[in-house]
């Protein structure tokens, strides 16, 4: 197994076992990025290919810098943001939320699919920043500099940007909560 560094000098190199291996260490996380990010299940699955087609094109100027997967997150991104421009539509699905084990009993699994429609319907009043921040930050486990890096601003605005997005959220779910 190559570091990741190895890995970009391999590829770099030619050697067609590392794209295998790149992309097979990196696909599925791309893959649920963009799903969240779009509602077409196989319009996701080319957004993926897509990331990965541009970053293969970019692979002879790309530094390494850290993480591979950030770059790939922010290309991916950039697809996602073209896409929703086009559609002018997010919606959360359900089942992009990791939901309950089959190990839970009923009552927890109800309660879990209630909490999971809560913050679904909380997410929908957040704006596309706030949202990506939520997403980076709790379902794609990022540390706030790595989704500063990913997103290219300052991690003082990532902060600023994330305590925003869970106070609006905090408020939204006590809100809905007193209804």
């Amino acid at each position: 197994m190559y570091s990741e560094f190895g890995l970009i000098r391999k590829m770099k190199q030619g050697d067609d076992a590392a794209f295998d291996t790149f992309v097979h260490q990196y696909y599925e996380k791309v893959l649920l990025y963009c799903r969240y990010h779009c509602v077409d299940k196989e319009y996701a699955q080319d957004l993926t290919q897509e990331t990965f087609v541009r970053f293969f094109t970019s692979l002879p100027t790309y530094h390494y810098r850290g993480k591979n997967l950030n770059f790939l997150y922010t290309i991916a991104g950039n697809l996602c943001k073209d896409y929703l421009k086009k559609r002018k539509e997010l919606l959360l699905q359900a089942d992009q939320i990791e939901g309950a084990g089959e190990i839970l009993g009923e009552e927890q699994q109800m309660e879990d699919v209630v909490n999971k429609i809560l913050v679904e319907q909380a997410m929908e009043h957040l704006s596309e920043e706030l949202k990506e921040m939520i997403f980076l930050y709790y379902f794609k486990g990022l540390k706030l500099t790595e989704i500063a890096q990913t997103l290219q601003i300052g991690l003082p605005l990532v902060k600023y940007r994330l305590k925003r997005a869970k106070k609006q959220l905090e408020e939204w779910i006590m809100k809905g909560e007193e209804a």
